[in-house]
């Protein structure tokens, strides 16, 4: 990374970083254990092993679409109605403040767990990377990226050998965002990442450390396997920001973060900054991606005449070659296959924030400090929108469907000023992957019927196990 030439600054940054680096053993553990912790909200869904979300439909059904209740020392408030989401996220959301608390050693202080005029300030300098413009100049790495993935599959399908689907679609998703938004080579070996990730996001894990804590039986958190994630977590950003540029391309996610911090008027945007902001893209815009295509497969194994009208169309719009940038978006049923699997295994199933003030929705009394969950799941399965929800069926997706559609009754990016800033790109990575992997490949799941959902922030799987087959 340049020198920034401004001594003053440079001084404070000096020590800024090595307090950092004193920190370091200790921040991976910042709040396991914790009952104000994100991952304490979430074991009442360990009680259905099957699919905790049941639950939460149930509730909405019994009990109306706002329901106050308290766990442990937290009152939570439930809305599952886009009018209620609409209030949140929009028309009051001055009111409420991003509630990820419990992330913060998986993304600092980056934007996802930030608010404000911070958050604002924070997020400018990296819009542009994500105008529909520049994605015209991601797509040969993305392409190359999934035909990376795809002559690793030929060897799956030549051994057939079983694979654990969200390991595959999480590795993909990481090595797009490596070389089309930071121009990099993925230097770490994902799959070991991947177990990383898991073992964090795995809500047993923080059980666990809190049952020992409260027993007095944990001498040393580091020694946790939760916290020994975060470890192997914490130096990944540092890996990329000192591998070798692909073509030393100047206008990039990565390069603009670099701008932001040598910029003498925006201290705010540190080298820490630069580090939580490439986590979150590491993480959150690889997981989401990875989600998304991982339950897509899912959905199209047990629906084999959804996966012939994509091969269909690929083959009507890009012949028997790769697809061009300009055929990107004649592949519309393929998005809409996208578009439906997001409606029924939304990747961010629930929407957290915090009252930063007393407020009232439809007649509930809105405390200060109360955490309010939106689900989103709930809404998308929700008869109230939806003819037949649990139904798979991607042409609801259709323009003139569409138009029919109920406003916040599917929000798989969230809405308002604090929508998804990698929306888009998230739904062109997954078009060309299912559109390049289904013309080579015939994937076959393999695990129980239905697939069980984990309890986690994401709506992730607890096992995807396919077989791949070549046509």
């Amino acid at each position: 990374m340049a020198t920034m030439g401004h001594p003053v600054r440079d001084t404070v940054d000096l020590k800024l970083r090595n307090q950092t680096q004193m920190n370091v053993a200790e921040s991976h553990t910042y709040q396991l254990g914790e009952e104000q912790s994100v991952w304490f909200a979430l074991t009442p869904l360990l009680k259905d092993p099957e699919n905790p979300m049941q639950m939460l439909l149930k509730m909405s059904e019994k009990y109306g679409s706002i329901i106050p209740f308290n766990l442990k020392n937290q009152r939570i408030v439930f809305l599952s109605d886009v009018d209620h989401f609409k209030h949140v996220l929009v028309t009051s959301a001055d009111k409420y403040i991003k509630n990820f608390d419990g992330l913060k050693p998986i993304f600092g202080k980056s934007m996802i767990t930030i608010d404000g005029a911070l958050w604002q300030k924070i997020r400018r300098p990296q819009q542009a990377a994500f105008h529909p413009q520049k994605f015209e100049e991601y797509f040969p790495y993305l392409i190359d990226a999934i035909d990376a993935k795809i002559d690793r599959w030929a060897g799956y399908a030549k051994n057939e050998t079983t694979v654990e689907m969200v390991e595959e679609t999480w590795t993909l998703a990481a090595d797009m965002v490596c070389k089309a938004l930071f121009d990099r080579e993925m230097p770490f070996n994902p799959h070991f990442v991947f177990g990383a990730v898991k073992t964090y996001t795995d809500v047993m894990n923080h059980k666990s450390i809190r049952t020992k804590k409260v027993a007095g039986e944990l001498e040393d958190i580091n020694e946790e396997n939760a916290a020994k994630a975060m470890e192997t977590w914490g130096s990944i950003p540092e890996m990329v920001l000192n591998a070798n540029s692909i073509e030393g391309r100047t206008n990039t996610l990565l390069s603009m973060l670099e701008d932001a911090e040598k910029d003498p008027e925006f201290p705010d945007f540190d080298r820490q900054q630069v580090i939580d902001e490439m986590k979150q893209y590491l993480w959150a815009g690889t997981e989401t991606t990875a989600l998304t295509l991982a339950w897509c497969l899912y959905l199209l194994s047990i629906h084999p005449e959804v996966t012939e009208k994509i091969r269909e169309e690929a083959d009507r719009v890009c012949g028997d070659r790769a697809p061009r940038w300009d055929e990107v978006q004649s592949l519309a049923y393929t998005r809409m296959v996208i578009q439906e699997t997001m409606r029924l295994y939304p990747p961010i199933w629930a929407l957290m924030r915090r009252a930063g003030e007393d407020d009232e929705i439809d007649g509930q009394k809105i405390q200060k400090g109360d955490t309010i969950i939106m689900c989103t799941y709930a809404v998308h399965h929700s008869t109230k929108y939806w003819s037949n929800p649990e139904k798979f069926d991607p042409l609801r997706f259709s323009p003139d469907r569409m138009k029919k559609r109920v406003k916040y009754s599917y929000l798989p990016f969230a809405a308002g000023k604090r929508a998804c800033i990698g929306g888009a790109l998230s739904q062109i990575e997954n078009t060309l992957a299912l559109v390049q992997m289904l013309r080579r490949f015939r994937v076959e799941y393999v695990g129980d019927m239905p697939a069980k959902i984990a309890p986690t922030v994401t709506l992730t799987p607890r096992s995807l196990p396919f077989r791949i087959h070549e046509l």
